[in-house]
């Protein structure tokens, strides 16, 4: 089987490895999904026992065969980029004997122990069991309600209860709209009122007779959804959490913690960020604000509370993320809290880096521990003292999933080829990058035209000291290319300052740092040709690949240009906003439609036609542009495809034609 082929069948080689893991609060117990092998896109959910290390099958779908989703469910699916069928997700009760799950938009309940699987009789989506493990609340044609009980039904035609708005789904990673409370008698709803929010229309012109689907998609500079909370008893009674939603609009986090109830809200310019703390008549206190001059940036699995009450957060001081409980920092200077993934009583268990190519486990409990040391990048997460560890390493395929003593098994498949990468530190910014060659090829031995494959962008890192994320670029480079990832100015891992340098233009320092990393790799490296220098990519690395040959036709020759947001002005408020405000001007350097006259070299650009998230506006936007300006170049249109590409079909093909384009235009 072709790499292509394998890549594709395997989705991204996503399938049979164990993923979404819950330990039971005694630590004697894992659950977790897997499908049953690297071609099967049906997940089961699994148990392992921590002692013995026993792995038993607790839920098997069958074929999985996928019902009509939802509107809800596919946004879900959508938002999270969720590939696979059958379970693909689930909650448990506080003390982990318990799971709900939506299977083809039925709800069911499963006795962990047991096995006894229940159908709750009702259809919905995110479906949440309550601490005590008595209730069921779920979401149903935009109502939040609660299985044989309550329901909190829309009051607007454009308001729906207990779901995320898009851009919290899309932006903020919060993707739940609904909490229970610990004693299992209250649930905190989230309020969407998204009649303020644009209407966009996706339409699949390859069906004319289908009519296009409509969605609530808040551009930048535009209004957002009305987001208001509200605490709502199983009788119904609700009371709204009161809050300055006028000065605080976005909700960021919230966890109800054993002692009360925290909610994060932001600003509309993401500089103020306040944790508050709720009462249950609504009332609101501030605990903490932050305040930056550029924006306050949210950070997974906090606020949170330690079972002694300690407040957990985060805080930049200097140029580190720190972790901090109660009142002071508790992790050293220059160590970058990335998430935190954990509360286990009074210990925490974080993700941190000192090096942006890793990512490592840490514990505090009053003393910090690092947990991992292979280099690569590890998450997890703990109960009850047991530590699931999930590590990628550049030393073997797939993931190692340890659970105490023992292992989960991956059913991931084993490449086709394995990547040959160097890591390196390039130019004066040390900008950290991975350079791989054919295999087989001795240095000194040809010259070899050279592929940029980034992402290059916030949130993103590509140059990871983890084996299986170079396996495309290395395919590429078996095809006779030398190819360089680079991580550039505003990529995670590197600290606040060289996140925010970004700040008012999106575009400039982060086209600077692939160049300047491409004359530094071809200094150390005379093989590369530096008059033969392709670069392709996807999402952000598609719109630096894009501004590539359009301002810089000097270093590049030609360009593969994935989804890529051409428009700055067409993508989201929270995205968008944070990095360039509202300022019209920061728009205009980080958009590509005015650079349209001076493209001179051969562009590809692909979008799929049924994208939510980057819209194909924005590779049309860009070809009319080009078209006017009587510039040669190539679109893909790929009719069906969303922002993921999961069609097995489309993903094959879709890295031959790429391939085929580079060749003629690099080779030829």
């Amino acid at each position: 089987m072709t790499f292509p082929r394998q890549h594709a069948r395997t989705a991204r080689f996503r399938l049979g490895t164990p993923r979404d893991f819950t330990v039971s609060p005694d630590g004697r117990r894992v659950v977790f999904l897997r499908s049953l092998g690297a071609e099967d896109q049906v997940n089961r959910l699994w148990t392992l026992d921590v002692a013995s290390g026993e792995e038993r099958l607790v839920v098997d779908p069958g074929d999985g065969r996928q019902a009509e989703l939802s509107e809800a469910e596919r946004a879900h699916r959508e938002r999270t980029r969720e590939y696979s069928h059958g379970l693909t997700g689930y909650a448990t009760d506080a003390d982990v004997t318990k799971a709900v799950y939506a299977l083809n938009g039925r709800l069911f309940l499963v006795e962990l122990d047991s096995g006894a699987v229940k159908d709750l009789g009702c259809e919905g989506s995110d479906p949440r069991l309550d601490p005590t493990g008595a209730r069921v609340a779920y979401v149903a044609d935009g109502a939040l309600r609660v299985v044989g009980g309550l329901s909190v039904d829309p009051d607007g035609p454009e308001v729906t209860w207990g779901l995320p708005e898009h851009v919290a789904a899309e932006s903020m990673d919060r993707h739940r709209g609904h909490w229970w409370s610990p004693d299992g008698t209250v649930l905190l709803a989230a309020r969407v009122d998204n009649a303020p929010v644009e209407r966009w229309h996706v339409a699949d012109p390859a069906n004319p007779a289908s009519p296009p689907r409509v969605m609530a998609y808040p551009r930048a500079c535009t209004p957002n959804a009305d987001v208001s909370l509200w605490l709502v008893t199983m009788d119904g009674e609700r009371t709204e959490v009161r809050w300055d939603r006028a000065a605080f609009e976005y909700v960021a986090r919230v966890a109800w913690t054993a002692h009360d109830l925290l909610v994060q809200v932001q600003s509309r310019d993401q500089r103020t960020t306040r944790i508050l703390s709720v009462a249950p008549t609504g009332e609101t206190t501030t605990l903490h604000e932050d305040n930056d001059a550029a924006w306050v940036e949210l950070v997974a699995g906090v606020p949170a509370r330690t079972a002694s009450g300690a407040l957990v957060r985060t805080a930049d001081v200097g140029d580190t993320r720190h972790l901090v409980v109660g009142d002071a920092p508790v992790t050293p200077e220059g160590l970058q809290v990335v998430r935190v993934l954990s509360v286990d009583g009074d210990t925490m268990l974080f993700q941190a880096t000192e090096e942006p190519t890793e990512r490592h486990l840490y514990t505090y409990d009053g003393t910090l521990t690092r947990v991992t040391t292979e280099a690569g990048v590890h998450t997890g997460v703990r109960a009850g003292g047991t530590t699931v560890v999930v590590s990628r390493t550049l030393d073997r395929h797939g993931v190692r999933v340890r659970a105490g003593a023992h292992e989960i098994a991956s059913k991931a498949a084993t490449p086709a080829l394995r990547p040959r990468v160097t890591l390196l530190r390039l130019g004066e910014r040390e900008l950290r990058s991975a350079l791989l060659f054919p295999t087989g090829h001795v240095e000194g031995s040809a010259r070899l035209p050279v592929l940029l494959d980034p992402y290059g962008g916030p949130h993103g890192s590509r140059a990871t000291a983890v084996l299986d994320d170079h396996l495309v670029s290395q395919w590429f480079a078996d095809q006779g290319y030398a190819v360089l990832v680079t991580d550039g100015r505003g990529t995670p891992g590197r600290g606040p300052a060289w996140e925010r340098t970004i700040k008012g233009d999106k575009l400039s320092h982060a086209l600077e740092d692939q160049i300047e990393a491409l004359r530094a790799a071809a200094a150390a490296h005379p093989d590369l040709d530096l008059g033969r220098v392709g670069i392709r990519g996807w999402s952000y690395g598609g719109y630096l690949a894009a501004a590539a040959v359009l301002r810089h036709p000097e270093v590049f020759h030609a360009a593969v240009a994935g989804a890529p947001v051409t428009d700055a002005r067409l993508y989201d408020t929270h995205w968008q906003e944070r990095y360039l405000d509202q300022d019209p001007a920061a728009y205009d350097r980080s958009s590509l439609i005015a650079d349209a006259p001076k493209l001179s070299r051969p562009l590809l650009l692909v979008h799929g036609l049924a994208d939510d998230n980057v819209f194909a506006a924005h590779t049309l936007r860009l070809s009319g542009a080009l078209l006017e300006a009587g510039r040669p170049h190539t679109v893909l249109p790929l009719s069906g495809v969303s922002h993921m590409t999961p069609q097995e079909t489309v993903a094959e093909n879709l890295l031959l034609l790429q391939l085929d384009f580079l060749d003629r235009n690099l080779k030829g």
